[in-house]
């Protein structure tokens, strides 16, 4: 048997816009009859580094794209002190339509929308998934351990180092908080 050389792409692999165009104009669960947009997801299709939330908010939903309102700018920030730009990451979250009132996700809605993130981070292949905040952590790591006890060390998703670490929007509630987050992307600093 021959090996194939590294660069050759499986026509069969597919590719994020595969997997947008399969989601389509979702109507699997009832977010859909609310929401302004589908936000997917964006950056790096080949990052060594994936954020993920858990579910867009308003500004979000206006311009369909995730993390762009004031816990985003946060994370932009955030993303700028480890010396990256939004374009060198990927960025998205559990659910792709905004629950109503930023409510929590639904334990059904996730069930409706994780194959999807799973889907997206089987392309990317990340080496570091950052997971942010409650619901992005229990999804990814089948857990119900508080964030409080998941976070500062690393777990493993599906091969992939994950660290869990507080949302950017509870970084603006709490912003004592902001140290123990900056520990955690030092750390995935370190494994990339």
């Amino acid at each position: 048997m021959v090996n194939a050389p590294a660069d050759t792409v499986d026509v069969n692999t597919p590719t994020l816009q595969d997997i947008r165009q399969e989601l389509g104009d979702c109507h699997r669960c009832p977010l859909c009859q609310k929401r302004t947009h589908i936000v997917f997801g964006e950056g790096n299709p080949q990052a060594r580094l994936a954020f993920v939330g858990e579910a867009p908010g308003a500004d979000e939903d206006m311009q369909g794209r995730p993390f762009v309102g004031k816990a985003g700018q946060l994370l932009t920030k955030i993303i700028q002190a480890m010396g990256l730009t939004r374009q060198d990451v990927y960025i998205c979250n559990i659910l792709k339509c905004r629950p109503p009132g930023n409510r929590n996700p639904k334990p059904d809605e996730i069930t409706t929308c994780e194959p999807f993130l799973v889907k997206q981070l089987q392309v990317i292949q990340p080496k570091v998934i950052c997971a942010l905040g409650t619901f992005a952590a229990h999804t990814l790591l089948k857990t119900e351990v508080p964030i409080t006890v998941l976070r500062g060390r690393f777990h493993t998703y599906q091969g992939i180092h994950l660290m869990p670490t507080y949302h950017p929007a509870y970084l603006l509630r709490n912003p004592g908080a902001k140290k123990q987050v900056w520990e955690d992307m030092q750390m995935i600093m370190k494994t990339l």
